[in-house]
């Protein structure tokens, strides 16, 4: 499964939460009370899931109440998680973002109904008429029509940001605009560093200058490079025969705005506070009380609540819903499978919110968290299992993607495969449109893909007949995708996982 595709999947989820069964009138003193069973929930969904670390913030009544980590930074180490742990947020990036284009929203100058193509000229869709009318609100509320994955791919393969986001030219709308929701990371992104563009300011100093400096965020970035500097930050981890393992990195600089911020729970709950407070912060008003209100305001249907049965929205960087009682409940989860998940939820009408932060592939128990947190303040008690649901659902999801195409490692070989060709037959340099040139060579009497073409390169092996299996880097594991070479009139090759984004055929260009 490709890193990018699963935090799409899994945030999604995030963004619909589990609902909450009932809304109380607790005070900011019930959590306090509260807390002995919140650690106890924490340390046994810690044994249970074998996540190494985990960061809890949670605030009431405009008060932070709580505040700790728990595990480890690392497994196999002894470096303690602790309230300033830098953790990678994943897509609990984009409600952060939205609120940075609130404060510019805010300011004047900058309308969430601004088109797109009037602040980034260069930016263009496969339909001129969308290109057109797309705005800011329907980037950041998903509802351009681009495909859930689009740009995912051209992440893994190393493209820069305007590459990137150049290349949505050449990807068919697979969504009616302005009436299907497809989550999406690039169309995001790019719908938060257009209005930076026009205050000619980078998106990652916007950030830093209207959110994360006013509210003292100090090891809050949108910058890898601040996140891998940090001392006291959190390893990603998968987990290997079922033991967490700090075997990736996930460089998100491409999609900054979308999945790439970093923080530690001191930090962001006093972003929670803000939201809450209607922008206000110790008395000041940091962002418009108005503009933020939008980013919490459902944009777009994208689903139904599978516990109170109503309809489930998505805002401007954010889940939007209603619980059992009518009352709003925002929320967020991010996920990479390489090993981060993450999530926050807020409840406007009681002041409380919280956060979870983990360093590891997801597993459900960031969102068990929250919700038996919710459920405890609310009744006094868990309304149910939270954590096994969640648990079999991830899980299913990550098999989902991991299916996505076929995984050759997974079928018996032909017991009689057919002969490939002479290799030098298969030598050359192919085109696709989205994707750029890719390189085949013959060296050592083994075949070689080089993808894209100053990408890496990957060996070949033969698999039966012009077909061939690779194992691509932006799989975590050991999957064998396939390579479908077609030689005639005009030579090509299909690399099978490509194909789950654009067209992923590559025609020869020198036959």
């Amino acid at each position: 499964m490709k890193p990018s595709r699963c935090a799409i999947l899994l945030a999604c989820l995030g963004s619909v939460s589990f609902a909450q069964a009932k809304t109380g009138s607790g005070k900011s003193g019930a959590i306090e009370q509260l807390i002995p069973q919140i650690e106890d929930y924490i340390v046994k969904g810690i044994q249970k899931t074998g996540v190494p670390g985990v960061a809890v913030g949670i605030v009431c009544q405009d008060k932070v109440v709580y505040l700790k980590g728990f595990g480890v930074r690392k497994a196999g180490t002894s470096t303690s998680v602790d309230a300033d742990t830098v953790f990678q947020l994943a897509s609990v990036s984009k409600p952060i973002a939205s609120t940075v284009v609130a404060a510019m929203v805010g300011r004047g100058g900058i309308s969430w109904d601004d088109k797109i193509v009037n602040l980034d000229p260069d930016f263009k869709l496969s339909d001129s008429s969308v290109t057109e009318q797309a705005t800011i609100r329907d980037f950041l509320s998903h509802r351009s029509g681009l495909p859930t994955s689009a740009g995912d791919v051209l992440e893994d393969l190393g493209f820069s940001r305007p590459q990137i986001l150049y290349q949505m030219r050449f990807l068919r709308l697979v969504g009616e605009f302005r009436k299907s929701y497809n989550y999406s990371n690039f169309p995001f992104t790019e719908g938060a560093i257009a209005p930076a563009r026009k205050v000619s300011q980078q998106w990652e100093v916007v950030a830093d200058e209207l959110l994360f400096k006013p509210l003292g965020m100090a090891s809050s970035s949108y910058r890898w490079s601040d996140y891998r500097n940090a001392v006291n930050k959190a390893d990603i981890h998968i987990f290997v025969n079922g033991k967490a393992v700090p075997q990736y990195l996930r460089i998100a600089d491409a999609e900054a705005p979308a999945g790439g911020a970093s923080s530690s729970v001191r930090d962001m709950v006093q972003w929670l506070r803000l939201q809450l407070a209607d922008g206000v912060w110790n008395g000041q008003q940091i962002i418009a009380a108005k503009a933020l209100a939008e980013t919490h305001s459902g944009q777009i249907q994208k689903g139904t609540d599978p516990f109170t049965g109503k309809p489930s929205y998505y805002g401007l960087g954010w889940g939007v819903e209603e619980d059992a009682n009518g009352k709003l409940v925002l929320s967020h989860s991010g996920a990479f499978a390489v090993g981060a998940a993450t999530t926050m939820r807020l409840s406007p009408s009681d002041q409380l919110g919280i956060v979870i932060l983990t360093n590891a592939v997801p597993t459900g128990l960031a969102e068990a968290i929250a919700n038996t947190v919710f459920d405890l303040y609310h009744e006094g008690k868990p309304s149910r299992d939270w954590l096994t649901p969640a648990t079999e659902y991830f899980q299913k999801v990550l098999e989902a993607g991991n299916n996505e195409t076929q995984d050759y490692s997974k079928l018996t070989p032909p017991a009689s495969p057919a002969a490939a060709k002479p290799l030098s037959s298969y030598v050359g340099n192919y085109q696709n449109e989205y994707y750029g040139n890719i390189e085949i060579s013959e060296d050592g009497g083994s075949l070689w893909m080089r993808l894209p073409a100053d990408g890496a390169l990957y060996p070949l092996r033969h698999w039966d007949a012009d077909n061939f299996i690779y194992r691509y880097k932006g799989d975590p594991g050991s999957i064998a995708r396939g390579v479908k070479f077609t030689l005639g009139a005009e030579p090509q090759v299909l690399v099978e996982n490509l194909a789950t984004e654009g067209n992923g055929v590559f025609v020869k260009a020198d036959h």
